[in-house]
């Protein structure tokens, strides 16, 4: 007999329709799901986030003055390597074959931080939300661990998906 995950159980018991559930079957397990018969469209995904620091340690990015190095180009790889290997990272996520992925960075000084976008692109059976989102997300970690040393209460917020388009779901604007 096999046992299923509580947080199944408990949907069971409440009445929730799992039969929608997309990423479980029948008896619960976790399952990829199968994109086989969908068609191949254009699609585009933009996220964007915020690393908020100290203004002097913006500075010291802004003037290249951090012992590790070139934060943002270093940030900006980073993001590009993670939006390819994000199938690697998130389970049950489809791999891609990425057309494009641009990370780029504004630094504000109202915030102040570094504010970051990412966008992908692909012709694919599934979406590229999952790419610039992790794209967002690795980025703002390696700003993170790069200046670190100067400042350690700096904040990773407000990682979020703006826009994307194609697919069934149709476009979605997040503005």
């Amino acid at each position: 007999m096999q046992l299923l995950p509580l947080w199944y159980r408990n949907a069971i018991m409440q009445g929730m329709p799992t039969s929608k559930l997309s990423h479980i079957d029948e008896d619960g397990r976790a399952r990829m799901v199968d994109v086989g018969s969908k068609p191949e469209t254009e699609r585009m995904a933009f996220a964007k986030g915020e690393v908020v620091m100290q203004p002097e340690t913006l500075k010291l990015i802004r003037e290249g003055n951090l012992k590790k190095g070139d934060v943002l180009t270093v940030a900006q790889i980073a993001g590009i390597v993670a939006a390819k290997r994000t199938s690697e990272l998130i389970p049950l996520c489809h791999p891609l074959p990425l057309d494009h992925v641009e990370v780029e960075f504004e630094l504000s000084e109202e915030l102040p931080g570094i504010e970051i976008a990412a966008t992908a692109k692909t012709s694919g059976k599934t979406g590229v939300e999952m790419e610039a989102l992790t794209a967002v997300s690795l980025a703002a970690l390696t700003i993170y661990d790069m200046a670190k040393a100067v400042e350690k209460t700096m904040i990773i917020q407000n990682i979020r998906l703006v826009r994307k388009t194609g697919g069934q779901s149709g476009d979605v604007k997040n503005e």
